[in-house]
């Protein structure tokens, strides 16, 4: 038995392709090497080669001319072997040859069979390999190459009369191979490079692993080399919790256990086949996988180590084109042995079943095209088989959204939402199988990709605190480490003066007017006859007396607001809305006395304080049924909400009104947070003019708050423009009725910043915290409602961003996380930190928890 430490390493098509990429490849080997451990180097075809071969062999069958096809595959091999300073036509000029004549072959005859198609596609592995092993002999390291037909032998195949299966997808041993090990070991060699995809028979053919079989190839060459781990280089840093590039807010997976990477794999996710998984699985091998344009990159980690969590979904995916066959059950005839005569016909075509859904009438089975050959003849053959025996219909075509996690069932009950997103679709099954890893559903081909965005928004779409998530695809790569990508605001042009502030201490929130003005000039394009700015979102006096000036008014929700705008302001009442909840009889009379417009949420307090309200002209607050903003954390509306009144006792609200002496000239209603479809504001109009139909004396609507502010690079504002014009044709609906808004988080968030100081840069087991003198004592909105800010390293800001890091704050507490798994700079101890958007509900609900100082507060003076 050989005493070598074994690394496997499986570089696929794109890794393989270019000159650059083999760099890549040297200087990783030499890495692998300096850890005392051996690589065993696995790889695919160049890029796009595996592609050419199957057109070359359609083209042949077809009897068309492949010399096109044939000089197309030589150049890029000779390409490649130019940039490498290498011959190609000296280290692969014989296959070549031999690839030219099995195209003559079978242009000839006019057929490729199983056996010759095998022999063919396994040419691009050959070559690269070639061509791959001759290089980095060039660079110092010993490259002995292996013909992957010398080790991997083909399993027996289960006798189903196909050639394909047998020769085109087949399986090998994954048994330890002492003998293997001990003569890979005897050649002496730095590292051995052989090849994916394909092995031999017994009878000494060539034979496939299938399409992606690469990945296989590794993971047999892990098991039968017992391998210390394994590593799967591609051009993404691992699995995420959706298509990244289809939702670029995916987020990487950190740690996988075998069977959760597995299902990932069945149920779409391209990174990984799933058969490669057995072999390093039942050995307990790690498998690691990594990104070899970004190879510092910590992808994500398959073992039996991963942290063992609470019931959680992790990943949505998809696959489509998925045949799905209908089979109806005959109750009135003998059933017995009919499931299994069933399964007969997808055995005798060799065609592996997917899912089944099965009831006393029907039989619902899928097939997976990436676990079987599924062209239209066999799928044609197939039902003429089941209709012998049965009555079978194909439907579709369609395809299976998957939740794959862990202990699903347990979270069942928590899925109401997601099911929601459903309703409207044609769902032909839903399978839920005992392993408890995944529940999915086949729908029609169309629906796959808006429901996997609708769902995956509903499952991650705000910040996920658990160790098995990390960054979203939009930070590890939309933002390069030479240009880092962050939101366009007033801030870049001010760094200097920024990092002068923060010295005179920290932290410090610093406000900019002129943004203030930005957005409110946004919002002039509105046809609203009032403008009321939420004094909660900030309340500071420079901030206030901004916008007093500019000609906005106010909307206060307690008392406290009501007296600091009267202190400020000698017009202060003529300009406030008063929305207070839980109010009390003197806090009405305060407002009132000021000459503020008082709006009423419930009928408690004209119930019980009648002559508070007699001779006043008041607002009622409507509850317009369902928060906008889908976040638990805000719920402004709903019977979850403790705010406002149910449409259907508005007019007995309004009765007791009139009983207390009241007249109701306005309706309110706020729909939520963060919001961007300008449907919400002229359904809420709409809704309001409805009710005021039946309220004589109502001649003022006001829709509220909750316009969204961009948060990151990829969202979008709201269009204003639309908004104006759905506004517009409100008001030629309702022609007498004013409209009113209240917005606040976004005339000031982007208006705000917060700065802070590095005090600490540690490393704890593979992840960076950087601990900043803000924590949630001075910016609760992340611990609180899981809220995005961007965080800048200011001192550090045109330097290559590097490493991974959460920032966090000073206290003790686990919920003083500002950010998790940001992109940054190398940061030191001492650097300036900036928290972006932070002008709002920032220094507003900051607390002196833990004897913490407030932070200071700082108007940056236009220049």
């Amino acid at each position: 038995m050989s005493n070598t430490d074994w690394v496997v390493l499986k570089f696929g098509g794109t890794s393989v392709a270019s000159f650059e990429r083999w760099k890549t490849i040297a200087s990783v080997l030499r890495e692998r090497i300096e850890e005392g451990l051996t690589p065993l180097v696995v790889c695919s075809a160049l890029s796009g080669i595996s592609n050419l071969l199957e057109r070359l062999l359609a083209d042949a069958e077809a009897g068309r001319d492949v010399s096109d096809v044939l000089e197309e595959i030589f150049q890029k091999h000779r390409a490649l072997a130019k940039d490498m300073g290498l011959d190609a036509d000296e280290l692969v000029g014989e296959r070549f040859e031999e690839l030219s004549r099995i195209a003559e072959g079978v242009r000839l005859v006019e057929e490729a069979t199983p056996r010759l198609r095998a022999r063919a596609m396994s040419m691009g592995e050959l070559m690269s390999t070639r061509l791959g092993a001759a290089w980095l002999s060039t660079q110092g390291l010993t490259a002995a190459w292996q013909d992957a037909r010398e080790m991997l032998v083909a399993e027996p195949a289960v006798p189903t009369g196909r050639q394909e299966t047998r020769y085109l997808s087949t399986t090998c041993s994954d048994d330890p191979d002492p003998e293997l090990e001990a003569r890979l070991a005897g050649l002496g060699a730095d590292v051995i490079v052989t090849q994916g995809f394909i092995a031999r028979d017994a009878a000494g053919d060539t034979v496939l692993l299938g399409r992606g079989g690469s990945d296989t190839s590794a993971a047999y060459f892990a098991a039968r080399v017992t391998a210390n781990r394994l590593e799967i280089w591609t051009d993404v840093p691992g699995m995420f919790t959706s298509n990244p590039r289809r939702i670029p807010s995916a987020r990487l997976l950190r740690h996988l256990d075998y069977a959760e990477a597995e299902q990932l794999a069945l149920m779409g996710a391209k990174v990984l086949h799933p058969r490669c998984i057995a072999p390093v699985a039942a050995r307990g091998i790690p498998l690691h996988i990594k990104c070899t344009p970004a190879p510092d990159m910590n992808g994500t980690v398959i073992s039996r180590d991963a942290p063992a969590g609470v019931p959680l979904v992790k990943a949505v995916s998809s696959r489509e084109g998925i045949p799905v066959i209908s089979i109806d059950v005959d109750r009135a005839l003998e059933n017995v042995g009919h499931l299994a005569r069933v399964a007969r016909c997808f055995e005798q075509r060799g065609l592996s079943i997917d899912m089944v859904s099965a009831s006393e009438t029907n039989i619902t089975i899928s097939l997976d095209p990436a676990a079987n050959v599924l062209g239209e003849d066999e799928i044609e053959a197939l039902m003429s088989d089941l209709n012998e025996v049965t009555r079978a219909r194909l439907l579709g075509p369609g395809a299976a959204v998957s939740l794959v996690g862990s202990n699903i069932r347990a979270i069942l009950h928590e899925l109401g939402p997601i099911l929601e997103r459903f309703e409207d679709h044609r769902v032909y099954m839903v399978s839920q199988a005992a392993d408890d890893l995944n529940f999915t559903f086949v729908v029609a081909e169309e629906a796959a990709d808006p429901l996997v965005s609708d769902v995956h928004a509903l499952l991650f779409g705000s910040n996920v605190i658990d160790a098995s998530f990390g960054p979203p695809w939009e930070q590890l790569f939309e933002a390069t480490p030479e240009e880092p990508k962050v939101l366009e605001s007033w801030w870049q042009d001010r760094r200097e003066a920024l990092l002068a502030e923060a010295e005179r201490g920290t932290p410090c929130y610093v406000y900019r007017p002129s943004a203030i003005d930005a957005a409110l000039e946004e919002l002039r394009l509105l046809p609203i006859e009032r403008l009321l700015y939420s004094v909660k979102a900030n309340p500071n006096p420079d901030v206030l007396r901004h916008l007093h000036d500019r000609g906005v008014s106010f909307q206060c929700g307690s008392v406290g607001e009501l007296e600091r705008l009267s202190e400020l302001f000698e017009d202060a009442g003529e300009r406030i809305v008063f929305t207070g909840h839980g109010t009390v009889a003197d806090d009405y009379r305060r407002a009132f006395e000021l000459g503020a417009q008082v709006v009423v949420g419930s009928e408690t307090p004209l119930r019980a304080w009648p002559e508070v309200f007699e001779g006043r002209e008041i607002f009622l607050r409507v509850d317009p049924g369902r928060s906008a903003s889908g976040r638990h954390f805000v719920l402004t509306a709903g019977p979850q909400s403790k705010l406002g009144i149910a449409p259907d006792g508005v007019k007995a609200a309004h009765e007791r009104a009139r009983a207390a002496g009241a007249k109701v000239v306005g309706l309110h209603a706020h729909p939520g947070s963060g919001l961007r479809s300008t449907s919400t504001w002229r359904a809420i109009a709409r809704l309001l003019i409805g009710l005021a139909k039946d309220l004589p004396d109502v001649r003022v609507l006001d829709l509220g708050g909750g316009l969204g502010v961009p948060e990151r690079v990829g969202h979008g504002d709201v269009n204003l423009t639309m908004l104006a014009a759905g506004l517009a044709s409100i008001r030629e609906e309702a022609p007498n009725l004013e409209l009113w808004m209240e917005p606040g988080r976004f005339l000031v968030a982007r208006a705000g910043v917060l700065l802070a100081h590095v005090r600490d840069v540690a490393d704890k087991e593979g992840k960076t915290f950087i601990t900043i003198d803000a924590g949630m004592n001075a910016l609760v909105r992340p611990a609180i409602y899981g809220a995005w800010h961007e965080t800048v390293n200011l001192t550090r800001y045109d330097e290559p961003r590097r490493i991974i890091a959460d920032v966090v704050g000073p206290l003790s507490d686990s919920a003083d996380v500002l950010a998790n798994d940001r992109l940054h700079p190398e940061t030191k101890p001492g650097d300036v930190f900036l928290i972006a958007n932070a002008g709002a509900y920032g220094r507003a609900m900051a607390s002196e928890y833990n004897s913490m100082p407030l932070p200071r507060e700082v108007i940056d003076a236009e220049e």
